[in-house]
């Protein structure tokens, strides 16, 4: 006979290898087929909602790697929550409008759009919009993201802009809408304002100029004559000086140098002495700032006054505590001109090119122009120093090229009028992590007015009309119609209608007697469009809600989604679009670098899919600490690709011995489990509570590091292994097997529903081969939770210390191979001397205890000299002196025993009589 066919051996047709890259898209299709997101959605219909609203990405350009770990982070968020007891619907979004798709039309399929109307173009940019929401919702979708892919919400439909309008005008009739000139961020590459949000800061090299202006009326307080010195690092805004700022209670000091008579704050003398080189400086006078207020000096080259006023944002970190003030270039300069009645200048036109207002540097580019000014101004000896320095600087996110403060007519919200409003709810909402209420808060008590109007053609209108008279016309009767028109039509009837045409019927106003009215050209910032999205769409769709559960994006969007969105939604319902925000770092490199193409540091999702599987990419998402930068690399993947087979091989071995097992009829009942059966589900028990927890505070890493740990630790190198004697060598309907078994099909079943969230591709395979289930996928199931087991205490506390007892022994072992006493653990007999009392307790009365140590034979006395000391106890490894048990391994001395199995110990040769012989 051959033994082997006595084996009730491990069968499954579950493959081993997990082969993702193939697999993965015909389980993606197989979804798709059967309506999985819909089929979800019935099944937790009624229960308590839960929205986690999508922040739009941006549509141009395939998908990289940061987008992949945002959408799977959601993903994570809204499949636990639809199995947990919510009903979580997942609508996702896109943005589409604004400069990039311009410039993607023009510059990459090279349309001409002076051969075209703004209608046309727009039209032109619409479509293209569309095919990158097509091609990224297929790139998406391959992430195993699950949501409501065919009716995603995008703000160039007309329901979304007519949602949008709406929004804006309920902040124009609550005063927050205001057109007025004053300096904003000017991205001359992009010919438009930019919001603070649309400006990230680089290194840039600028001259740094030290400037006198002669005093030509001291007002009493200085005799004129004197020279005032400025110092700035942009020597192109000199030609639009219309003053100097002091402080008003700065002391400032007339010093003596060379026959010149010099102005400069009092403590900035010591620095401006080493910076200018000066030998002996004089103090003949000082005087405070509020003195001097209104002395009159001169433009070095222009034959105007330059006033001194007082500002309290002067200060002596840098500089000479004289600041030259260009009221159409800077926004404390513009502040402080304004309360003294002086409007601003700004000679550059939207290019950035000087204009005829600055005699002398007409058609000149502002940034060469910075040479032809520094030379002006030596020429006429009014430069007294120039240097360079690479500083920090504000450029255009969008084009990489530098901006410039203008002083320009544009369309503002005024956030200071309802800031405390927002500061208030930023208190309410829950953060993770915690540092960012600090951030944001920090961003909107410093913030003043949010520049919203663009120069440009692709966006949603400024919904604003204007009378004969040039006044802005915001009215409910234009704002509700407008928006029902952009609702029916589309916002393009913007440019292609005549202002009349968008009007009411019969519409008339005291600022066009004769009904004449004009539209304004405008376009909203694209941060107006997706901050919109609670109103478009959490208050758009019935089944949403305002406010959401959760906003989860990078950290960027503390300046960007998160800042509209509340701005707008605190402006309009007087609350915040979102209970919580968590917020993502960056993805870098192996090495901790950023991702660029010139480095060849780029990871691709696609191409991370194609060689190791999405499953994978999802792992490494739980694997790190997402809230901060995190890193990837081929080698992390193959580390979490190793860690994938681990936990694979264990569901895999699991199912295996599962062969043979129907839970409808062999299950055991929890009373009536084996000891260590219970223990193991007690364990389970603990897995679960923890995974549920770390799950409710959206910490993914944890759960990874859990359940990776449970399959190698108290799984695969404890209660797999030692079973196999049980499940292997007894008969089928044993007990003790069955018992086991169905502390497998537990642990089974509630291991694959804790990650289905994280790896639903693969769970949705095993499950395919569970014996028993009824569901159609384990995506249709809840999370089980925790098994408290009661009464159970005392029965954990004996196991606990047995495993520590256990960890004893395996050291023992392990020296005892290396001395070559023992081969393999079935070679060998213990002898085990507890130390202490409760260890003795527990292994005196513990059944099988050489099977759940993996050696033949396992002795228990209170005393034995050959033992070696450890821990918990001494323990003496010898080679067991009987013989080789032919079926099971065991060395046993009741191998021969029986005479028709002549090399089996007697367990197996009953096992055998009984059940493999006629």
């Amino acid at each position: 006979m051959d033994y082997k066919d006595t084996l009730l051996m491990p069968k499954t047709a579950f493959p081993m290898r997990g082969n993702l890259p193939n697999k993965e898209p015909v389980r993606q299709a197989q979804w798709e087929e059967m309506n999985i997101y819909e089929k979800v959605q019935k099944r937790t219909e009624g229960r308590p909602l839960f929205v986690l609203h999508d922040g739009p990405p941006y549509a141009n350009g395939d998908l990289h790697i940061g987008h992949a770990l945002n959408q799977i982070l959601k993903d994570f968020i809204t499949r636990y929550k639809s199995m947990s007891g919510f009903h979580a619907p997942y609508v996702p979004g896109w943005d589409t409008h604004g400069l990039p798709i311009e410039t993607a039309l023009t510059k990459k399929k090279k349309v001409d759009r002076k051969k075209m109307s703004i209608a046309e173009f727009r039209q032109k940019c619409a479509e293209y919009a569309m095919g990158q929401v097509n091609s990224q919702r297929t790139q998406f979708k391959q992430l195993g993201a699950r949501g409501e892919w065919d009716n995603p919400y995008i703000t160039l439909t007309k329901d979304y802009e007519a949602a949008q309008i709406r929004v804006f005008g309920e902040m124009a009739k609550k005063g927050y809408i205001y057109k007025g000139k004053k300096p904003v961020y000017w991205s001359p590459s992009s010919e438009s304002a930019l919001a603070e949000a649309e400006i990230e800061y680089q290194d840039k090299r600028s001259a740094s100029i030290y400037v006198t202006f002669e005093v030509t009326d001291g007002k009493d307080v200085l005799d004129g004559g004197e020279k005032i010195i400025i110092w700035t690092t942009t020597p192109w805004t000199i030609p639009a000086n219309l003053g100097i700022t002091l402080h008003p209670d700065l002391i400032y000091a007339v010093v003596a140098v060379n026959e010149e008579k010099y102005v400069i704050a009092k403590d900035l003398l010591e620095e401006v002495s080493e910076v200018l080189d000066w030998k002996d400086p004089q103090v003949v006078k000082t005087f405070k700032g509020e003195e001097a207020d209104r002395v009159i000096a001169r433009h070095p080259f222009y034959d105007r006054d330059s006033l001194i006023m007082l500002g309290d944002h002067v200060t002596t970190d840098a500089g000479t505590g004289c600041v030259h003030t260009a009221p159409g270039h800077g926004e404390d300069d513009f502040i402080v001109a304004r309360s003294y009645g002086i409007e601003a200048l700004s000679p550059v036109d939207d290019k950035g090119v000087f204009t005829d207002e600055a005699p002398g540097f007409e058609g000149i580019f502002y940034d060469k122009a910075n040479q032809a000014i520094t030379e002006k101004l030596d020429e006429v000896g009014a430069l007294l120093k120039l240097g360079f320095i690479t500083h920090s600087y504000p450029h255009d996110w969008r084009t990489k090229k530098p901006t410039i403060f203008r002083a320009t007519s544009q369309w503002f919200a005024s956030i200071k009028d309802f800031r405390q409003d927002i500061l208030d709810e930023i208190k309410r909402v829950n953060w993770y992590p915690a540092w960012g209420e600090t951030r944001l808060y920090n961003m909107v008590r410093d913030r003043e007015d949010w520049c919203i109007s663009r120069q440009r053609s692709w966006g949603v209108p400024i919904p604003v009309f204007y009378g004969e008279d040039k006044t802005p016309i915001i009215t409910d009767v234009t704002i509700d119609h407008v928006s029902k028109l952009f609702a029916e039509h589309g916002s393009n009837i913007w440019f292609e209608w005549d202002a009349k045409d968008l009007l009411p019927e019969g519409f008339i106003s005291e600022h066009s007697p004769n009904g004449t009215f004009t539209k304004e050209t405008d376009i909203m910032d694209v941060w107006f469009d997706s901050g919109s999205s609670h109103q478009a769409v959490l208050a758009g769709r019935p089944y949403l809600k305002r406010p959401a559960d959760i906003y989860l994006e990078g950290s960027d969007q503390y300046r960007g989604w998160f800042n509209s969105s509340l701005s707008t939604a605190v402006a309009v319902t007087g609350e915040s679009p979102f209970k919580t925000i968590i917020s993502h770092g960056f993805v870098l490199d192996g090495n901790g670098r950023k991702m660029s193409k010139s480095l060849g540091n780029v990871m691709v999702p696609s191409k991370v899919q194609k060689q190791w599987g999405v499953d994978i990419l999802r792992l490494w998402v739980s694997s790190v600490d997402y809230q901060a930068d995190v890193r990837i690399s081929q080698e992390i993947l193959k580390q979490i690709s190793e860690a994938y087979r681990k936990i694979r091989n264990t569901f895999r071995f699991m199912l295996a011995n599962l062969a043979d097992f129907d839970p409808a009829t062999d299950r055991v009942p929890e009373s009536e489990l084996e000891e260590v059966d219970r223990y193991m589900l007690h364990q389970l028990g603990e897995l679960v509570g923890n995974v549920r927890e770390s799950y409710d505070k959206y910490e993914f890493s944890p759960i990874f590091h859990e359940i990776h740990n449970f399959c190698a630790v108290d799984l695969s190198s404890f209660y797999l292994d030692f079973a196999k004697d049980v499940l292997y060598i007894e008969e089928k309907d044993n007990k003790r097997r069955r018992s086991i078994q169905t502390g497998y099909y537990e642990i089974l079943t509630t291991m694959v529903k804790l990650l289905t969230p994280i790896i639903p591709h693969t769970t949705e395979e095993i499950w395919e081969y569970i014996p028993g289930v009824e569901e159609e996928s384990v995506q249709l199931t809840d999370i089980p939770e925790p098994n408290k087991m009661e009464d159970f205490t005392e029965t954990v506390a004996k196991w606990d210390q047995f495993m520590k007892v256990r960890d004893d022994v395996l050291k023992a072992l392990e020296e005892a191979r290396n001395e070559k006493i023992i081969g393999k653990s079935l070679e060998a007999k213990i002898t085990i001397v507890p130390k202490d009392e409760e260890t003795k307790a527990v292994l005196k009365n513990m059944e099988h205890l050489h099977q759940y140590l993996i050696v033949s034979e396992a002795v228990v006395t209170d005393n034995n000299e050959e033992a070696k000391a450890y821990k918990y106890v001494d323990v003496a490894v010898e080679k067991h002196p009987g013989e080789k048990c032919q079926r099971c391994w065991m060395a046993s001395e009741t191998v021969g025993e029986d005479k028709d199995y002549p090399d089996l110990c007697t367990r197996c040769a009953s096992v055998v009589k009984e059940n493999y012989t006629a």
